[in-house]
């Protein structure tokens, strides 16, 4: 699938479900692209920047015995033609006050390569899925009643479930702005 297929699947899913009446915020973030961390192995990608946006639902209270989540769709486009992704999930807001954390989890569809081997050692470097998670944590500040800014991580990776012998992965991580509708 190519960067801009991946993208324009983001943007209609945005589109076909994000009403207005139930649409509760829109966000957008820039992201360092295949930072190095403990959860990742090496995928030959980085140094390049990414671009999420987002429409996050009112918490589902079907679901309050588990903190009532909130829904999302988010669409991530590399800048310099490496991974992108687009999917949906559940988060969470954990915090009333100014200061808050907000975990979620979420499945997404890329369209980096299927096959791809890291010349430097020979290993698989591909991602081993098409589909893969995506979780994810934010430490946010709410900057007024409908703004608010978070210092944000997401991983993309299938955990080795869907292919026992390798599990590279990506993280991002970078800065989003939620504006509540």
């Amino acid at each position: 699938m190519h960067i801009k297929t991946c993208f324009i699947l983001a943007a209609s899913a945005l589109a076909a479900i994000s009403a207005p009446a139930s649409a509760q915020e829109v966000f957008g973030g820039v992201y360092a692209h295949a930072v190095d961390t403990p959860f990742t192995l090496e995928t030959t990608e980085g140094g390049s920047v990414d671009v999420a946006v987002g429409v996050r639902f009112g918490g589902i209270e079907a679901l309050d015995f588990i903190g009532s989540p909130q829904p999302y769709v988010v669409g991530n486009l590399n800048t310099s033609g490496d991974t992108s992704f687009a999917g949906a999930g559940l988060s969470w807001i954990i915090g009333k006050g100014p200061f808050y954390v907000r975990p979620g989890i979420g499945l997404v569809v890329h369209d980096g390569p299927e096959f791809r081997i890291d010349p430097a050692t020979g290993d698989r470097a591909d991602l081993g899925s098409r589909v893969l998670f995506e979780p994810e944590i934010g430490a946010g500040y709410r900057v007024s009643e409908r703004v608010s800014v978070e210092a944000h991580w997401m991983h993309i990776s299938q955990g080795q479930i869907f292919n026992s012998e390798q599990n590279p992965g990506i993280d991002m991580i970078g800065a989003r702005v939620n504006w509540r509708l």
